[in-house]
């Protein structure tokens, strides 16, 4: 497991700090309105590679959150959300949201239309993803016949996700709720798709996190289709059997990697701070895939 350095997430009035991930801070209510209630706020944390980097980008907490907003709107016929509220602390204002306090399931739900990352790496290796035969000769960015279900095991902060078969989603919540997920997965996968494709945007996959109310209730939670649980590539340079273009942090890792930056990713030293160049550009592609897909300026 990587050391990832998460720095101390800051005290906020009324509010008890529960846990900090990669890039987002959680905080239960004490009091108020909203008591017991929880408060998530999006950082402008940024990672790669299994470690969050010195360097953040500036407005990207503020950009997420109004991107999750947004799509839960778009999505809201579909399957309930956790957001409670916006009305939240001044010092996080723009960048959090109340929600609802859930029973999240134990698998990170995953919808592919297209061929790349880890489930290219599985297909080159088994023909297969997730246990799911794909047809032969798909490249890097292959459109898939048909949206496919991939789940993954929710690693510890700073471990990989690791893909895992449908039957190990039966396993872990039964065969009535992982059916419940997989059709709720692939049924926002498919009307995200749309929206994005109708913007000049593909949407090649996208991670979901559901959890239960008391009552039994699937909820949908965390954030949603943003460039940070998604990959969002522009149509019009779409050209598979090669990395595509895409609008997330594919330039911090391009410069991560590049002799530019003199760091080993295999090694346990962590990544150097971001160039203002790298940061900058950065910022402009998540407001860029925040604007062309809203259609509202940042």
């Amino acid at each position: 497991m990587a050391d990832l350095n998460i720095p101390a997430a800051p005290a906020l009035p009324g509010a008890t700090h529960l846990h900090s991930g990669k890039v987002r801070d959680l905080y239960r209510i004490d009091a108020g309105e909203h008591a017991g209630r929880l408060l998530m706020v999006a950082s402008d944390r940024i990672s790669a590679y299994d470690h969050v980097l010195s360097s953040t980008i500036p407005g990207k907490g503020e950009i997420l959150t109004r991107m999750s907003l947004w799509w839960f709107d778009q999505l809201a016929d579909l399957v309930p959300h956790h957001v409670v509220s916006t009305d939240v602390p001044t010092e996080v204002a723009g960048r959090a949201v109340v929600c609802e306090s859930l029973d999240m399931y134990p698998v990170e739900c995953v919808a592919r239309g297209y061929l790349t990352g880890s489930g290219l790496a599985d297909y080159r290796a088994t023909g297969e993803v997730c246990g799911i035969a794909l047809p032969g000769g798909l490249e890097d960015g292959s459109r898939l016949p048909e949206a496919i279900f991939t789940p993954a095991t929710k690693a510890a902060v700073g471990d990989h996700d690791e893909n895992v078969s449908y039957a190990a989603v039966e396993a872990a919540v039964g065969s009535e709720r992982a059916a419940e997920l997989r059709d709720l997965t692939l049924r926002i996968y498919a009307r995200a798709e749309e929206v994005a494709r109708a913007q000049g945007i593909i949407l090649a996959d996208t991670k979901l996190e559901f959890g239960a109310r008391a009552d039994g209730t699937t909820v949908l939670g965390d954030e949603v289709l943003t460039p940070d649980s998604s990959r969002f590539w522009p149509a019009d340079s779409w050209r598979p059997g090669q990395t595509q273009p895409s609008y997330d942090k594919q330039i911090v890792r391009n410069w991560l990697t590049s002799p530019a930056s003199g760091w080993d990713k295999s090694s346990d030293v962590p990544p150097p701070a971001l160039p203002d160049e790298v940061v900058e550009l950065t910022r402009a592609k998540y407001v860029e895939a925040y604007e062309r897909l809203t259609g509202t300026r940042y």
